[in-house]
């Protein structure tokens, strides 16, 4: 008998959400990053063992937002709570709750949503801090398993989809068993693509740039790829492009690198850095480019 779970990936920014998203299927397919807010859209992730298939959902941090397009971060990452068959709330094994986390345990009780607690980054702490951080969760909610990880190393990661089989129910597969992910391949590139500027950019810079892809021609061994980044500042156009063009050929070499792995075929990607000032305050813009907070429930 065919089993199915959607399972939400919730918690602040930079916790190891689609570190722990990757860890569970083996497969990259959401970005990462060390930046805080790397993840925009809810991405699924599709993992199928025998007659089992979990459909995770790694959504966007949730943190305080300055711009609309942080209004529609967090509202894809608290409607996912509501539209899921359980929960996965992920924090650091370090610290203890706050705001964030009182916050999406409250709507954990509102829906009665089963949940497993991940308290990730152990390398990163001590016996004795993961045991008061674990005291200080217990009070608040009824979890029905709380497992300490260390994605990044793969620990523990097998723990948490043992305790995920709990929240499966029988039913068929809304998703072909070898499917990982439900991305289309032109919002699979241009997430790889935003990566490799997190990683080599400064910190804010990245935040404010967007990847569209404008052509995409697939000749059977070879896949074309026009892409445009929009920044919002012509300064940080000259950034992106570096002296000589030198840190848009990184960029890019290193996203092709990447592409070629998932796809198995030569990519050729030619990308070009354009401004759009403001365009993370600007409904219209963010509407083009699929922020669209009205689509959310």
């Amino acid at each position: 008998m065919k089993r199915t779970a959607f399972i939400s990936i919730v918690g602040r920014p930079n916790v190891g959400k689609s570190t722990l998203m990757n860890a569970m299927l083996g497969e990259k397919v959401a970005i990462v990053s060390s930046k805080p807010q790397t993840t925009r859209n809810r991405i699924t992730g599709i993992l199928t063992r025998g007659e089992d298939q979990f459909v995770f959902l790694d959504t966007p941090g949730i943190h305080k937002p300055r711009t609309k397009l942080g209004d529609y971060m967090v509202k894809s990452a608290e409607t996912s709570i509501g539209d899921c068959d359980a929960v996965i709330l992920i924090a650091d094994a370090d610290h203890a709750p706050g705001n964030i986390e009182t916050g999406v345990i409250e709507r954990l009780r509102a829906g009665n949503t089963p949940a497993i607690l991940v308290l990730n980054k152990t390398d990163l702490s001590t016996p004795e801090k993961l045991a008061e951080t674990i005291t200080a969760y217990a009070g608040m909610y009824d979890f029905s398993a709380v497992v300490p990880t260390c994605a990044l190393k793969g620990r523990g990661v097998d723990d948490v989809l043992d305790e995920a089989a709990a929240f499966l129910r029988e039913e068929d597969w809304y998703f072909p068993g070898d499917e990982v992910t439900d991305q289309s391949e032109r919002l699979y590139a241009s997430e790889v693509i935003r990566e490799k500027m997190l990683r080599l950019l400064s910190r804010e810079i990245p935040h404010g740039t967007v990847v569209s892809v404008e052509e995409w021609h697939d000749e059977d061994t070879l896949i074309r790829i026009r892409v445009d980044i929009y920044c919002e500042k012509e300064s940080h156009k000259r950034i992106i492009i570096g002296k000589n063009g030198e840190m848009l050929k990184k960029i890019g070499t290193y996203a092709r690198e990447d592409l070629e792995r998932f796809f198995g075929v030569k990519v050729y990607l030619e990308l070009w850095v354009k401004v759009k000032e403001g365009w993370r305050d600007r409904e219209g813009y963010l509407r083009s480019f699929g922020y669209d907070i009205k689509t959310l429930k």
